[in-house]
């Protein structure tokens, strides 16, 4: 198995995660991303640094409570929202615009769509978007060009376990894979140092979702994302199969309490970490960006 990223077969369908990021969401987040936001945003009462400005990457998808949450914590800093969909920055909009007679409207700075400051913002929040990218390592470059020095950037994805009932079903019944293949938090911890960021803090936990039904859990699952995985099936499922899976998920995938409920697993990942001051090597031609030389000026710390 090669080593080198850039050597190693994709993951992911880049047309299908293409086909997926401009597809408009509901209006409503889903349930589990807005918990998970819920869970990040209570991580940052252990961060001392105090955004002066901050950027929500996608909330529509990523969780518009959680959102409101990061607002609330921040009310002194300059909100921005990135959506790195054109297509659905209207839609974005319509879900962040707080109707008059709710608190939402006296909690914080109205959200901006303009680009964000040149020099980054203090804090980029990208809940629940990682796992769904074609390339993650160039979203995480992106990223890193979006966060200002001593910024930090938090975020959280699904992880390894996520639907390793339905995983395992796929398998046992010769189905091809339920779903694309789900990054390990060493490895985001790697890439994020790989992309310049610095003291990476990882950590995971898992939740379990129950559902009373296949058709209820296959609904819910389906507000989450695709099977993004380049070897799932590659044409429209019928309706036997269907028939197939809802009879196998009860027996596979049972819920500790039984009755015919149904569950599945979900890891999920969260990580934070810190842009760090440019420092350049000093040799007999040296080339900086603007930004990063203004940086490293207003801080006195041309490398060395």
């Amino acid at each position: 198995m090669p080593t080198d990223p850039a050597q190693r077969p994709p993951t992911i369908d880049a047309t299908a995660a293409a086909r997926w990021s401009r597809l408009a969401p509901a209006s409503e987040s889903p349930w589990l991303h807005e918990e998970i936001g819920r869970r990040m945003e209570d991580r940052l009462q252990w961060i001392k640094a105090r955004p002066r400005h901050w950027a929500d990457w996608s909330p529509v998808r990523g969780g518009l409570e959680a959102h409101a949450l990061v607002a609330r914590r921040y009310r002194d800093a300059a909100p921005f929202v990135i959506e790195p969909e054109p297509a659905l920055a209207a839609v974005t909009a319509r879900s962040l615009a707080a109707p008059w007679w709710t608190a939402r409207r006296w909690q914080g700075a109205r959200p901006s769509f303009d680009p964000p400051p040149e020099d980054g913002v203090d804090l980029l929040w990208a809940n629940m978007a990682l796992h769904m990218a074609a390339d993650p390592q160039a979203l995480i470059a992106r990223w890193h060009r979006l966060v200002a020095t001593d910024g930090f950037l938090m975020f959280s994805c699904f992880g390894p376990d996520t639907l390793q009932e339905l995983r395992g079903l796929h398998r046992r019944l010769g189905w091809p894979p339920a779903s694309h293949e789900f990054t390990d938090m060493h490895d985001w911890g790697d890439m994020l140092v790989g992309a310049g960021f610095a003291e990476p803090v990882m950590d995971m936990e898992r939740i379990v979702l129950t559902w009373a039904s296949a058709d209820a859990a296959l609904a819910e699952l389906r507000m989450l994302g695709r099977n993004l995985h380049p070897g799932r099936f590659p044409a429209l499922r019928g309706k036997a199969w269907r028939q197939a899976l809802a009879a196998a998920l009860p027996e596979l995938a049972p819920a500790e309490e039984g009755g015919g409920r149904i569950a599945l697993t979900f890891e999920i990942i969260y990580g934070h970490a810190f842009k760090p001051a440019p420092r350049v090597a000093l040799a007999s031609e040296s080339a900086v960006s603007l930004r990063e030389m203004r940086s490293m000026l207003q801080r006195g710390r041309v490398g060395n």
